[in-house]
């Protein structure tokens, strides 16, 4: 045979993966196959495969017999939007997916590549788990990659896409990455399956209730972004990379053009409600300050009482952290703390600044917090904000109320610079339950208690119940109003360009975990 026509027919081979029955039976569950994801995904004809002809080297259960090049996974590197990025791409039509040693092997070679060149790791995830016939050789194969995505974690952006199973042990490895995408009915996470619930525990649950998409999204806020299949999951994945830099040394891209629609500076002075006691939508607040349409939000569907997402400033790549009055009044609690944490570490990780809008009446109050440890889950968004040394501003928009004022990027904890609307409240407390706590005896005393109550109520609330206070001290850099709030950003990031800030010398910090 022509030694030229070999390597094209193994070529040939290796594209049907697990041949053409098998890649109809993945189209018919509504998945593309793994080669056609990563053609979707990356910029045209920019695909190199590295480890194409790998196969298996296990000889138990008969598996001599039973070998297809690549292994189950395509790897290799390409560009999205002229950038390079690194893949890999798990074919569930060549042993499930399974996870080999020789599979992991090309997962790893792949991460190794992505740390050395300081470019960014998508792993499309779509695998039954360990391949069970090689036992502990390839559990080792899973720890190998965690290994790896731990080294990575801050180093360069890991992008996890959940397009099928993802059981076991698989699960850890999208949970040490940045960001996991879920598709809606085809795809699960789990560490023990219904089977094994239902032996150990004999609650009877579907794959779907347990590990879905929006199990995921509401419940455990593992999945940060819920699609509906499989090419809306490579768009998404080919925005996001948009908003982020290659790796730590880099800063995010900043595209050249960029919009604002100047109606939104009349839009924003109406958005508050005149009572303070109302509810209102954050979001409106910062498309009213943000380019265009440029709002990219993150974990939409978990801990709604915070909203945190990507924006442009002038082009430029913010991370936004908000309070969102519409849900629980904008407390934080054990979920929300969480949330912002994490994506508060994520964009000091990678040189992205932030702007935080602050309207927020305390923690969330009960025995439920309480013993779940929202002290300690609290501390982590406070341990966040404490250590990132990115530029970051606050604009405090109403209430700014106890600890949870500290813990939304006070000036205290090394926030640049801190705006307040005048609607800001900043205080101990709201005035209502400051009154009865300070002048509880005189109220007591008095021959109409609840008119006292309420004469003592509005004496705190013009006291302390405004931004003028804090900015006699200073804890405030300037009360702006409502339509200056974009230009003030603005100015304050490109003061802040050059900032630089260096964190005491040690191995690490013990994050309140």
């Amino acid at each position: 045979m022509d030694k030229n026509q070999e390597l094209k027919d193994r070529r040939s081979g290796s594209m049907l993966g697990g041949g053409e029955e098998r890649i109809k039976r993945q189209h018919s569950k509504g998945k593309l196959t793994a080669r056609e994801r990563i053609t979707l995904l990356l910029d045209e004809n920019s695909f190199n495969e590295i480890g194409q002809f790998v196969e298996h080297r296990s000889s138990s259960f008969g598996l001599e017999k039973n070998k297809i090049p690549g292994d189950g996974v395509v790897t290799g590197f390409g560009r999205i939007h002229g950038r390079l990025i690194y893949v890999f791409s798990q074919d569930f039509t060549v042993f499930g997916g399974s996870l080999s040693e020789a599979h992991a092997a090309k997962i790893c070679r792949i991460m190794d590549l992505a740390m050395q060149n300081g470019a960014p790791l998508i792993g499309l995830n779509d695998s039954g788990g360990a391949r069970i016939q090689e036992g502990v050789i390839s559990l080792a194969g899973y720890a190998d990659i965690f290994y790896r995505n731990t080294r990575a974690s801050g180093v360069i952006p890991q992008i996890s896409v959940i397009m099928g199973p993802c059981a076991g042990g698989a699960v850890y490895s999208p949970a040490l990455t940045d960001f996991t995408i879920m598709v809606e009915d085809t795809s699960y996470m789990f560490v023990t399956g219904p089977n094994v619930v239902k032996t150990v525990t004999h609650e009877e649950v579907s794959s779907e209730d347990l590990g879905g998409a929006k199990a995921h999204a509401e419940k455990s806020g593992v999945n940060h972004f819920t699609v509906s299949n499989d090419i809306e999951a490579l768009k998404l994945v080919r925005e996001l990379i948009t908003f982020m830099p290659q790796n730590m040394d880099e800063m995010p891209p900043s595209p050249t053009k960029f919009s604002f629609n100047r109606s939104k500076l009349d839009t924003i002075k109406k958005i508050l409600p005149e009572n303070n006691s109302l509810p209102y939508d954050i979001r409106k607040v910062v498309d009213s300050v943000i380019d265009d349409n440029s709002f990219k939000e993150i974990h939409k569907d978990f801990a709604k009482n915070i909203v945190i997402g990507f924006a442009r400033v002038e082009g430029r790549t913010i991370g936004v952290v908000a309070n969102q009055p519409e849900s629980l009044a904008g407390v934080l609690d054990i979920d929300a703390s969480r949330k912002g944490a994490r994506f508060v570490r994520f964009c000091d990780a990678f040189n992205i600044s932030l702007l935080v809008f602050e309207d927020v009446p305390g923690f969330l109050p009960g025995t439920d917090q309480e013993w779940r440890g929202i002290i300690t889950h609290g501390a982590k968004l406070l341990y966040a904000f404490s250590e990132a040394t990115v530029p970051r501003i606050t604009v405090i928009t109403r209430k700014a109320y106890g600890g949870a004022f500290d813990v939304m990027n006070s000036k205290s904890i090394g926030a640049d610079l801190n705006f307040a609307w005048p609607t800001a409240e900043i205080a101990v407390m709201g005035a209502k339950g400051a009154a009865e706590i300070i002048f509880k005896r005189e109220i007591s005393k008095a021959n109409d208690p609840k008119e006292k109550w309420l004469e003592k109520e509005s004496e705190y609330a013009k006291m302390f119940a405004n931004p003028y206070r804090a900015a006699e001290r200073g804890i405030i850099d300037d009360v702006i109003l409502p339509e200056e709030t974009r230009s003030k950003v603005i100015a304050g990031f490109k003061m802040l360009e050059n900032k630089a800030d260096v964190l005491p010398r040690k191995k690490h910090g013990n994050i309140p975990l």
